[in-house]
């Protein structure tokens, strides 16, 4: 008798095939998927910039505009569309012509000084892995290696305003962010950030952000109750950097100055949070669900503007 092997299935799960059916829909995928006008000429890294894009543009009265906004944060920034949009908002080019008359100092496992080349790609270049995020041996707490790799864009000067990216996951570099790959929680993450800051601006012990983002959500667990529980802890957590953080109103002197834009999952105790904690620490807190969000998704987002010392 002769053996042969059993021909292999190929079959695609019924979840697989609506998935990929949704997204071939989706009009915000087809637009990601390619360079964009908004973007400077490059393609976003992810869906969810065209939401702050949005919100910022549509409902709440451009706050990433005003000439007054110098420190922007993004807290859970990873892949970085969120950070890419408010490089752009304040002035920073992102496209890689410009980005090559920049050579960028990384230092070497060694300790010595050295240059691999401008951080930028062309077609015929092969596009940074996620393992040229940081230098190998790149503190994140240490402020001088991070001068060395803002974003892959070193002293550029194009735009204005400083941008803070912090993620515990690795980042590509994006011209005019400082990427921190730590919690942004920790008290030598928290510190950090003050030194960027009083850097960048010369603010010294009020160096603070006129905005914050936020657009992190915890892992689905599919029970309602645990993931609400989860959302509340990461609206709480945020706030409590705010405390720390936020330029006020009065300090920025417009009555809508301090602006914290944060995702949650809609729930009953997400409300209460709202009317009861956010609305006494800012002057207007308003509920937005983008219709880059999809319709079926249980987020939605609080856009709380005149932070209150």
């Amino acid at each position: 008798m002769l053996f042969r092997p059993s021909p292999i299935v190929c079959a695609k799960k019924p979840s697989s095939t609506l998935w990929l059916a949704r997204q071939a829909r989706d009009p915000y995928v087809r637009l990601r998927s390619s360079p964009h006008p908004s973007a400077g000429g490059v393609a976003y890294r992810s869906r969810s910039a065209f939401k702050l894009l949005e919100m910022n543009d549509k409902w709440a009265m451009r706050f990433l505009d005003y000439p007054d906004v110098r420190v922007v944060l993004d807290l859970g920034s990873a892949p970085g569309g969120w950070s890419q949009v408010a490089a752009r908002k304040l002035g920073w080019d992102p496209q890689p012509a410009r980005m090559r008359e920049a050579k960028t100092p990384y230092p070497r496992a060694d300790g010595s000084d050295g240059d691999r080349g401008t951080g930028s790609w062309s077609a015929r270049a092969r596009p940074p892995s996620r393992d040229d995020d940081l230098p190998a041996n790149a503190n994140p707490v240490d402020i001088s290696d991070l001068e060395n790799h803002a974003g892959g864009t070193g002293g550029m000067g194009l735009g204005r305003g400083t941008i803070i990216a912090v993620d515990l996951l690795r980042m590509t570099p994006i011209p005019g962010v400082q990427f921190i790959q730590a919690d942004f929680l920790a008290p030598d993450t928290e510190e950090l950030i003050r030194s960027i800051i009083a850097h960048r601006t010369g603010d010294g012990d009020d160096a603070k952000a006129d905005v914050v983002l936020c657009d992190m959500a915890a892992n689905l667990t599919g029970t309602h109750y645990h993931d609400m529980e989860a959302s509340l802890t990461i609206c709480t957590s945020v706030l409590e950097f705010c405390k720390r953080h936020m330029r006020s109103a009065e300090s920025i002197g417009r009555q809508l100055g301090g602006v914290l834009l944060m995702k949650h999952f809609v729930h009953p105790a997400l409300h209460v949070f709202r009317t009861e904690i956010l609305a006494t620490r800012f002057t207007d807190v308003r509920f937005l669900k983008p219709h880059a969000s999809r319709p079926e998704s249980n987020e939605g987002y609080f856009i709380c503007r005149g932070w209150k010392s």
